[in-house]
């Protein structure tokens, strides 16, 4: 049994998705492993870059993965490689573009199977929401879900609509059903409001 760990950095969004690539991989048999305990297998860092230090931060947790495991397969994906371009890390072997974090045992089961791989999709082009879900929010008691990815602002200072695309909404339906999977486990919905907090 191929052995996994995972890093995250950045945002809650972020967090979702490493938890969402979390399940894929136990679903495809992985196990996963805490991230710096033991060498893995395959090592999947979702990379964030809202500052330089987060860019650098993220290009640090690649590095310690390969010096964990000279041998191991290195996935970075997230918005340091998004925005990074040709600037990328020599240590990455895989790069998963923002969204294609659904197709990860896809890419993966390519890669080991040696088919070469094809271009990352342009995220400024990206027109669908990214179907991820997760049955088991590992996060306390709180659970986030998961409804819109992108921006159309283009602020001077943010380089999020560059690193995740335009606006994509996922649909209501698939946002109810994962809703009332973490409530069975205990979790409330993130960013949910009681009825006395909505009440002036």
């Amino acid at each position: 049994m191929k052995k996994c760990a995972l890093h995250n950095l950045g945002c809650k969004v972020n967090s979702y998705e490493t938890q969402a690539m979390q399940q894929l991989m136990e679903e495809a048999g992985y196990e996963i492993i805490p991230f710096g305990e033991l060498p893995a297998d395959v090592f999947i860092i979702n990379t964030c870059s809202v500052t330089n230090i987060a860019d650098r931060k993220s290009r640090q947790m690649i590095h310690k993965a390969r010096a964990l495991n000279p041998e191991s397969v290195i996935v970075a994906c997230g918005c340091y490689v998004e925005s990074s371009g040709e600037m990328r890390d020599g240590d990455i072997d895989i790069v998963i573009g923002n969204n294609e974090k659904s197709r990860l045992i896809e890419i993966l089961d390519s890669y080991f199977a040696g088919e070469p791989r094809e271009e990352t999709e342009d995220i400024s082009k990206a027109e669908g929401f990214d179907k991820m879900n997760i049955d088991k929010p590992s996060e306390h008691t709180r659970a986030y879900v998961k409804i819109q990815d992108g921006c159309n602002q283009f602020c001077s200072y943010c380089i999020i609509p560059y690193a995740r695309g335009r606006v994509r909404s996922r649909r209501r339906e698939d946002i109810l059903r994962e809703d009332k999977k973490p409530r069975k486990g205990g979790h409330s919905f993130g960013g949910e409001q009681t009825r006395k907090e909505r009440m002036p």
